[in-house]
């Protein structure tokens, strides 16, 4: 409502005519870590066009397609608009009071007979880079005395939350390489110029790492594909799928083998080098090469670059995250980096503030993201206090004290994203006793939903970033913003802020387990039902953003809406982490946390393995410009024409082996599953590799007019779930790397 020009326009209706304000507003993204600057159109409550926002303090005029394209989503004819319970075989619409009510009811009485942890959440993608609901949605289950929080990460990033925390003594301490000044990056497993980065803030990452190239820098892409990044600039290096540990760990050993360290640093700030030095002695180039793809050579030149360089950062993400050892490559990577004096340094990698300085200490001191619990199914650790998405399958379906029997699902479709979806996860959620599912949309895991409530989209909800700005810092430049909503709730939808804490009511739920707390909210929401003050004084999502705000020492809402651009902070100095924010017990940084070397000096049988099946094609996921996950294709102009499936992407001289052209149908077949899909020969793929979107498979959701009648299908029906069948440091399942068979269909 600020920061707009305004004028009249006229809108003819059958009935009248009506004078109708143009008007401009400026926001910021949700869909990713970038957050890019929005300039907003509106005509009335209706948004007719987003652009860029040139004034933006960082992305600067920079947005991708789907961040200009996100307001089609929001005005999809398919928005959830009322609640709707099922009765038999059918939804029917029902009131909020109703709804509440009822919900509430069976959760206290499934908390009375099977305790706390027979409720859990999962949290979804959509809603994760808003504030408030990702906070409120692990403080409901606290309160009711659950543990069973499942979210995302547990199937793209948890492994760096498990590293980081047996390396630097807490999860979220994520460095981030300092883009803007490095003069060599070894981006592995990431595709920027798609993905806008992963766990930093990178607008415009194009023009951002031909900038290194310009200065005379080094850019290499180490990678199964040539990715839309690497077409563009740098030099592509190929690697074999899931084999990045074995690079990493020759990389090191090329390190120590030059006694290339920082021995000031390492003997001031780190502990372990001994350790870390004997497991990467078995691992020379040489033997690596013939699992990864990638000569001595070719190493030893990126090692000579790395080495070299006046600032130099390795940098991997979701492509090694999802392999079959993301923590111990993540852990390795962050080795380097630090005994090499790259880590803490401009140029190289930097560990950001966020906005509450020394979060990571008090956390950790509060216990908060600390939790040293074990699942109920395999045993597998929690990590950022949350379980593993690949068991709640079985989590739901093995009887006993701590089964699962209702779940609230969040802005997620986990029916759809997680490992082997097709298997045993849908007659879980047939199973089970209460499915409540708080979304935009009636998605596909909304179909076995006992209640569907109508949440907000992004564009509804005023705002902070959430972790990776407000708690992480991962911003090579650190600035705040804050947005108002653009246009109001429609219908009965309301801020799932708002839904969480009536939920918390209902339910009997104890916010965050804290009595003082409860109360507080209790009365403030209480106080916004009273006539008259209840509108000026009454707890809303923005008085709640304002109370954080401060917390954050951001200042006002309102001295933040004076800055609609975004507020600058304080720039990175480097050289203020190492011996001063580092949280481990005796402060130094952990090079060889013990169980990380034992699990690499038992990497023995995985490489075996591989060279024994180095002839079989290996399967890795793919992002699409045009993509989001699972939650970008209910917009038509992003599935028409060829974009209306995904594809089985492979090199031309493997398309011979298997006999196929592009156009033809095969059946893609792993251990669990087989699915069918067309070919796209391609020599941007590494021979033995092939690359499969992932996201796509919506044939079932009836509330997504334009998806259903999409052809894609889910790689995720191809990966394993179960406690056998994940990372166990990190519970991540093995989304790349499968090994498949490809086999024309006639």
């Amino acid at each position: 409502m600020r920061s707009c020009r305004a004028e009249l326009v006229v809108a003819l209706r059958p009935w009248h005519l009506c004078a109708v304000a143009t008007r401009t507003q400026y926001t910021f993204c949700r869909i990713c870590e970038a957050t890019c600057g929005l300039k907003a159109t509106l005509e009335g409550a209706r948004i007719t066009k987003v652009d860029p926002d040139p004034a933006h303090v960082v992305s600067k005029g920079y947005s991708c397609i789907k961040g200009l394209r996100y307001h089609e989503m929001h005005h999809s004819p398919d928005r959830l608009r009322v609640p709707l319970k099922r009765v038999g075989d059918r939804f029917e619409e029902i009131s909020w009071r109703q709804a509440l009510s009822e919900i509430g009811a069976k959760v206290r009485q499934l908390v009375k007979d099977h305790g706390g942890d027979s409720v859990a959440a999962y949290l979804g993608n959509p809603i994760s880079f808003s504030l408030l609901p990702p906070i409120l949605t692990s403080a409901f289950l606290q309160g009711l005395g659950s543990r069973n929080l499942f979210q995302t990460g547990s199937q793209d990033c948890n492994n760096k939350f498990a590293a980081a925390q047996r390396v630097y003594g807490f999860p979220f301490i994520q460095p981030f390489p300092d883009i803007d000044r490095t003069n060599c990056l070894i981006i592995i497993g990431s595709n920027p110029a798609v993905s806008r980065g992963s766990f930093v803030q990178l607008p415009d990452p194009v023009r951002r790492l031909r900038a290194i190239e310009a200065r005379g820098g080094r850019v290499f892409h180490v990678n199964p594909r040539r990715t839309e990044t690497a077409k563009q600039l740098g030099t592509q290096v190929f690697i074999r799928p899931d084999t990045d540990v074995y690079f990493l760990l020759s990389f090191l050993h090329e390190v120590l083998a030059r006694n290339a360290i920082d021995k000031e640093r390492v003997t001031r700030y780190m502990k372990g080098l001994g350790a870390l030095r004997a497991v990467s002695a078995q691992w020379p180039p040489e033997r690596t090469a013939k699992v990864t793809g990638i000569s001595a050579a070719t190493l030893r030149e990126m090692v000579g670059a790395y080495l070299g360089a006046d600032g130099a950062a390795l940098t991997l993400s979701t492509g090694v995250n999802q392999g079959s050892h993301g923590t111990l490559a993540f852990w390795i990577q962050e080795s380097i980096n630090a005994i090499t004096g790259n880590l803490d340094r401009l140029g190289g990698t930097l560990v950001g503030h966020g906005y509450i300085e020394d979060f990571p200490k008090h956390a950790r001191k509060g216990g908060h993201t600390m939790r040293k619990d074990l699942s109920r199914i395999g045993h597998l650790p929690s990590v950022a206090d949350t379980f593993p998405a690949g068991l709640m399958a079985e989590e739901i379906l093995t009887p006993g004290q701590g089964q699962v029997r209702a779940l609230f699902c969040v802005s997620g479709n986990p029916l759809l994203t997680v490992p082997n979806s097709g298997g045993k996860l849908g007659k879980a959620l047939d199973a089970l006793e209460l499915l409540v599912v708080i979304d935009i949309f009636k998605n596909e895991t909304a179909n076995h939903a006992h209640y569907i409530l109508p949440g907000a989209s992004a564009y509804q909800r005023a705002d902070l970033p959430f972790v990776f700005q407000s708690l992480m810092g991962v911003q090579p430049i650190p600035y705040a913003q804050y947005t108002d909503e653009l246009v109001p709730l429609d219908g009965e939808q309301r801020d799932e802020t708002m839904i969480l804490l009536q939920l918390a009511r209902a339910c009997g739920s104890t916010l965050f387990g804290s009595s003082a707390a409860n109360r507080v909210l209790r009365t403030w929401m209480g106080v916004g039902r009273l006539p008259l003050v209840g509108r000026w004084l009454g707890l809303t999502p923005k008085r709640f953003l304002a109370l954080m705000a401060r917390a954050f020492r951001l200042g006002s809402l309102r001295s933040l809406r004076k800055h609609p651009h975004g507020r600058l902070l304080a720039p990175h100095r480097g050289g203020d982490f190492l011996g001063k924010r580092v949280v481990t017990g005796d402060g130094l940084i952990d090079l060889a946390p013990g169980e990380l070397v034992d699990a690499a000096r038992a990497l023995a049988p995985s490489f075996e393995k591989e060279l024994a099946q180095r002839d079989k094609l290996k399967l890795i996921s793919k992002r699409e410009p045009h993509s989001h996950n699972s939650w970008f294709h209910n917009l038509p102009r992003f599935v028409e024409g060829k974009r209306s499936t995904n594809y089985l992407y492979m090199h031309p001289d493997d398309g011979r082996k298997v006999g196929v052209d592009s156009g033809r149908m095969v059946e893609v077949r792993s251990s669990v599953a087989s699915v069918r899909l067309p070919v796209r020969l391609s020599d941007e793929m590494m021979v033995g590799a092939v690359a499969f979107p992932h996201g796509w498979g919506h044939q079932a959701a009836d509330g997504l007019s334009v998806a259903s009648k999409t052809t894609g299908a889910n790689v995720n029906l191809l990966a394993a779930d179960g406690p056998d069948e994940l990372e166990y440091f990190s519970g991540m399942a093995k989304l790349n790397g499968i090994w498949v068979d490809v086999v024309p269909v006639d």
